[in-house]
C-alpha cells in the first residue's frame, strides 16, 4: 500500500470553499453582470480566454509532477484505457439518449412547454431542444479537467494523461457519427477549431512547459529539492485555479441561473443521473471486474462521468444557435459539472479500500 498523502489545507475544505466560490459567482454575475459579458465574451474559438488561463495553472502543476517514464508503462496494462474506451464510446452516449428521453421527454414534459425557433427557420419544442443540448454533452468526453479530478482522486496521473490523448483523437473520428445518429442529423457539424484549441491550450501546452520545467529543475536542483520544495509550492495552485474557474463559469451563467431555475433544476437531473450511473457502472463494476488497481480504476471512471463542454455548446450554437433551448441545456452541463465531479472523486477516495494497491 501507498505511502498515505496527508490533504492540503485548501483540499481539506475543498466543499466549503466550492459553495462560497459558487455563490460567490452568482453574485458576481448578478452584481456584475457587464463585468461578466464582457469577460465571457473573449474567447476564440469559442474557448474562453479567462477559462483557459484558469485551466493552464490547473493543469501546470499536475503535469509538472508527472514522471514520464511511467507513461510508457501505460502500454503494459490496456485494460484501464479500453474501459473508458468502451464507456465513452459505446455506453455514455446511448445511456444519456434514453435517460435524457425519459425524464425530458416524459416525465418533466409538461414542465417544459413552449416552443422556439432554429436557425434554419424551422419550429421546434423546446424539450426536443433540451434532449438535443444533453446528447451533445453524452458525446463529449472530458480532454482536459478529468486530470484535475484524477488528481484530486490520488489517481494515476500518467495513465490519465494517456486517456486524455487517446479521447481527443477518437473524438475526431467518432464525435460526427455519433451525433449525428443520435440527433437524426445528416450532416452534423465538428467544432475542429475548438477541439483542436481547447486540446492545445488545456492539454499539450501544460504539458510541455511541465516536462521542461521538471527535466530543468532536476537536472539543475536534484530530485530531492524538486520533491521537497518546488511541488510544495505548487500544490494549492490547482486547486486555488479550480476555485477561480468556479467563480467565472458561475458569474458568467448568473443571469441565466436566476431567469431559469425550474427549467436548469429539471435538465440537470437527467445529467445528474446519467453522470452517477456511467462512474458507477465504470468504477464499482467495470473496474473491479477487471482487476484494475485503485490508481486505474479511479480516472478511468471519471473520465467517463464527466464532459467536454466547450466542444458540446460550440457544436449547439452552430447546429441549433447560442440562444436555443440545446445550448441552455449544455451551459447547464457546465454548471454541475464541477461540483458533481468533486463529489465522485470524494466517493472515489473513501471507497478506494475496495480495489488493490489503494493509496489510502
Amino acid at each position: 500500500m501507498s505511502e498515505v498523502k496527508e490533504l492540503s489545507f485548501f483540499e481539506k475544505y475543498l466543499t466549503l470553499w466550492v459553495v462560497i466560490c459558487i455563490g460567490a459567482g452568482i453574485g458576481m454575475g448578478e452584481a456584475m453582470p457587464d463585468f461578466a459579458f464582457k469577460l465571457d465574451s473573449l474567447s476564440i474559438y469559442r474557448v474562453s480566454i479567462p477559462i483557459a488561463v484558469c485551466l493552464f495553472f490547473m493543469m501546470y502543476p499536475i503535469m509538472v509532477k508527472i514522471d514520464f517514464t511511467e507513461v510508457l508503462k501505460v502500454a503494459k496494462t490496456p485494460k484501464a484505457v479500453g474501459l473508458t474506451l468502451f464507456i465513452n464510446w459505446a455506453i455514455k452516449p446511448f445511456t444519456m439518449f434514453l435517460i435524457a428521453w425519459f425524464f425530458l421527454g416524459y416525465l418533466f414534459k409538461d414542465f417544459l412547454p413552449g416552443t422556439e425557433i432554429l436557425k434554419d427557420g424551422s419550429e421546434v419544442e423546446l424539450w426536443r431542444s433540451y434532449i438535443a443540448g444533453t446528447i451533445l454533452l453524452g458525446i463529449a468526453p472530458c480532454t482536459a479537467m478529468v486530470l484535475m479530478w484524477g488528481y484530486l482522486a490520488r489517481g494515476n496521473d500518467g495513465l490519465t494523461l494517456v486517456m486524455v490523448a487517446i479521447n481527443s483523437l477518437t473524438m475526431l473520428v467518432l464525435y460526427a457519427p455519433l451525433g449525428g445518429f443520435l440527433l437524426g442529423v445528416n450532416a452534423m457539424p465538428i467544432p475542429w477549431q475548438t477541439i483542436l484549441f481547447s486540446v492545445a491550450v488545456y492539454v499539450a501546452l501544460p504539458l510541455v512547459t511541465g516536462y521542461f520545467t521538471r527535466k530543468a529543475i532536476i537536472g539543475y536542483k536534484g530530485k530531492e529539492w524538486f520533491n521537497d520544495k518546488f511541488v510544495h509550492w505548487l500544490t494549492p495552485v490547482s486547486i486555488i485555479a479550480l476555485l477561480t474557474t468556479l467563480v467565472l463559469l458561475f458569474s458568467f451563467k448568473g443571469q441565466i441561473i436566476v431567469n431559469n431555475p425550474l427549467t436548469i433544476l429539471w435538465i440537470s437531473i437527467p445529467l445528474f443521473i446519467q453522470t452517477i450511473f456511467i462512474f458507477s457502472l465504470g468504477y464499482f463494476l467495470l473496474a473491479r471486474l477487471l482487476k484494475l488497481s485503485y490508481q486505474d480504476a479511479a480516472p478511468s471512471a471519471l473520465i467517463g462521468a464527466s464532459n467536454h463542454f466547450e466542444v458540446a455548446i460550440a457544436t449547439s450554437a452552430m447546429l441549433f444557435g447560442l440562444s436555443s433551448g440545446a445550448s441552455l441545456a449544455t451551459v447547464v452541463g457546465v454548471l454541475i459539472e464541477v461540483p458533481l465531479m468533486l463529489m465522485l472523486v470524494s466517493i472515489c477516495k473513501r471507497t478506494s479500500y475496495l480495489f488493490k494497491e489503494s493509496t489510502q
